[in-house]
Order: structure tokens, then sequence, then C-alpha cells
């Protein structure tokens, strides 16, 4: 879903593919008109066309990677969570320094006109000062698996830290309700930013569908914005006018707007601040609400 994105900007071309299926990568990249394809990372990384690595594997492998590919000289762009824990977040970062190879982290929702909408609400004081923010969210999982909240927090957890400030103190309690894997699958967690604002979020992935809602409020002393991370829902201003939906149009493919950043820092052109140094405080805050550490 975001391969023709990296195409579609000035300067950026798809030329090779990596996967351990060869059928499927061979397929992937003949769907898609990409000239090579692998299935061993350190031959794509080898390649002397490829002069930037974007890695999607599961987080598990996002740190071998990364070091692989900086160490040869070519900058990374690295799906979220940046990596499986704080720790190796540490080692991709310390790697990046030390080689001088840049290093990015697919938080797009930070480059969405939608989010840029919401903090641009809260910047201009719509809802005055923030007092306070909440993340209630509850989805049934189509399929049995695990770590869903390491896998779709980072979203959420990221944004706020965004806008608000990095969190310095952060708990959990965690919970496996429904039996049906080994990871958590409830979560209750508090938390406060380098402001002193507190926040708190709630996350099931095996409530009924009718508890289904994906939902973040920022409350402030004149009003609440509430919006979604994942469905895109209206965003509702509630001020002393009444409530307002707003719903500002996103790109045909999300990761645009950050690549396209990503790709003109590599060229010179600007500065993206989508770095390892920026998404490393989300997995410190996963961590500490999972008891990691």
């Amino acid at each position: 879903k975001s391969g023709p994105a990296f195409n579609m900007i000035e300067g950026s071309k798809v030329v090779a593919v990596m996967s351990r299926d060869e059928e499927k990568v061979k397929s992937y990249a003949i769907r898609h008109n990409i000239p090579r394809w692998y299935t061993d990372a350190q031959e794509l990384i080898g390649d002397e066309d490829v002069n930037a690595i974007y890695i999607a594997t599961p987080p598990s492998s996002h740190a071998t990677f990364a070091i692989m590919a900086m160490k040869a000289g070519k900058p990374v762009y690295i799906e979220k969570p940046m990596a499986a824990s704080y720790e190796d977040c540490a080692r991709i970062n310390r790697i990046s320094k030390e080689t001088g190879i840049p290093c990015f982290v697919a938080y797009y929702r930070r480059y969405l006109p939608y989010f840029q909408k919401v903090r641009q609400l809260v910047e201009e004081g719509e809802i005055g000062n923030v007092i306070s923010k909440n993340l209630p969210w509850r989805v049934q999982p189509d399929i049995a698996g695990g770590g869903y909240f390491y896998d779709l927090a980072p979203h959420q957890l990221d944004l706020l830290q965004e806008m608000f400030g990095c969190i310095l103190e952060a708990e959990g309690y965690k919970s496996n309700r429904g039996g049906l894997y080994e990871a958590e699958d409830t979560i209750s967690a508090c938390f406060k930013f380098e402001t002193g604002l507190p926040g708190s979020g709630s996350w099931c992935f095996v409530a009924h569908e009718s508890a289904k809602e994906d939902r973040i409020e920022i409350i402030g002393d004149k009003g609440m914005i509430c919006f979604s991370i994942f469905t895109y829902d209206p965003i509702a201003l509630h001020t002393e006018r009444g409530r307002e939906e707003i719903l500002p149009e996103n790109p045909p493919y999300v990761q645009l707007p950050l690549i396209k950043a990503v790709v003109e820092h590599l060229q010179g052109k600007t500065i993206c601040t989508c770095d390892g140094i920026s998404a490393t405080p989300t997995n410190w805050v996963m961590d500490r609400i999972l008891n990691k550490l």
C-alpha cells in the first residue's frame, strides 16, 4: 500500500524489492513494474542502484536490517513502530549517529492534513488551554494474533507527543482477557507529558463489535476536540458555538506526504523531523506501559 507513493515524487523510484518468499516478491515486482527482486536482504542492500532502504518487515527485524543498511551507507525509512523495544531503537540511533546516515520512521500521520488540522485547532486556541487527553479504543480483531498494542498504539502515542511534547512518566496495567493468544489484549495506562499535562488511554482488542470505538479526546477549558486515528471520522470540535464537524481530505496514499518529506530531505531540499530520535520516545512509553522497563 505504500510502494506506489515512492514513485509519485520527483527524483524517487522503487528499483528493487525483497522478500524471503520468491514467488510473492516476483509477483509484486512484476505487478508494480519494479526491475529487480531479491530473496536476500544483503543482496538488495548491496545493489548499487539502491541508495535508500524502506524497511517494512515485522518490528523484530527492524534493528537488524536498519543497521545493515546504514553500515552500507544507505539511509533507512522504517515502518512503525521503529523497533520491537526501546533498547533496539537506541541501537539504531547509535549506528545512525556513528555513521552519519539518516534514519526516518513512518509515523506518517504527523504529515496528513487530517491530523495537521487537529493540531491547528489546538494551537489556535479553539478549545482554550488543554487540560486532559483520553484515548479509549476498542476493536475486535478478525483473526487471533498477538501484539496489537505494539502495532497500533504507536500512531496514537507518537501523534500526541508530536503535538504536546515528550511523555516523561508512564504506567500501565495489562491483561489477557480473551485467552486467544499469549500477548496482552487489554491495556490501561496513565501518562504525563513534559509540560505536566496528564493523559490516559484504554485499549481492548477482544471487545464485542458493539463496543468498537476509535477515538481520542483532547479536552480544554473552553471546549473539546474528538477525532479518530484509523477510521478518519470527521473531526468534532465542541465549543460554546456548539458541535462542528471538520473533514480535511487526505491524499490517495496516506504515506505520500511523509515519503515526500523524506525524499526531499535526502535531496537536500528540506528537513524531515520524523526521524529515529523523535520516534524513540514512543517505544519507551509503550515499554513502560507494558512494564518492560
